[in-house]
């Protein structure tokens, strides 16, 4: 099924108004950033947006990051880090080689959603998680939405966070291990990056469970 353009049906506010949001119950939207790369962590966020603070213009253009350039995430998560609670979490290299990608991603929601209830002082009052599986332990109700991030605002904005704090550990990385083009590739099995785990094998960021290292590390 193909995803839905910025240009075709946005995402709304229906599922967190049906939530209680215009009651003012605190409804959260989840999602994670960083899936699919070779090397560093899953890093998920949790957000609640304000009922008032952030114009309609503004939350007219929140969309799934992967439809944003850089430039509009960055935008776009200031104002949100200034006008949201929100929260972020992430799970790390060796737990995604330990637990594997998707429990990992899971762990990162829950940390994400524990940060927002350290920050809020209580559980949201709803959880609207991208994807089609819970976070295990979640001390609040909370549904799924298969392709959240393109559907439910909040969960876009969740989105929005969640890759920028990524993508800035990878900036971060870059200067620790240059070679591999993670200032621009974050991460992700490009030609450039494979290259480089050629030349340059691996650090302890990259994902050994991932391939091609797998491979490489049993033929080792």
């Amino acid at each position: 099924m193909n995803r839905l353009t910025p240009s075709m049906r946005p995402p709304d506010l229906r599922l967190e108004e049906a939530a209680g949001r215009l009651q003012g119950r605190k409804i959260a939207g989840v999602d994670e950033a960083g899936r699919g790369p070779l090397a560093g962590p899953v890093v998920a966020a949790a957000v609640i947006l304000p009922l008032h603070g952030i114009p309609d213009e503004t939350m007219g253009r929140l969309r799934d990051s992967k439809m944003l350039t850089p430039r509009q995430r960055r935008i776009l998560a200031d104002v949100l880090r200034m006008h949201s609670d929100y929260g972020l979490g992430a799970a790390s290299v060796a737990e995604i080689d330990d637990l594997n990608i998707l429990q990992a991603s899971l762990l990162a929601m829950r940390r994400a959603v524990a940060q927002l209830a350290d920050k809020l002082g209580a559980w949201p009052d709803h959880v609207l998680i991208d994807g089609n599986q819970l976070p295990q332990a979640l001390p609040c109700p909370a549904r799924v939405v298969v392709d959240g991030d393109i559907k439910v605002m909040s969960i876009a904005a969740a989105s929005i966070l969640a890759k920028v704090a990524h993508d800035r550990i990878f900036h971060g990385l870059s200067a620790r291990y240059p070679g591999y083009g993670w200032e621009t590739n974050m991460g992700y099995g490009t030609q450039a990056h494979r290259q480089a785990l050629g030349a340059l094998g691996p650090t302890p960021h990259h994902r050994l469970s991932f391939e091609p290292l797998a491979t490489a590390l049993r033929a080792a």
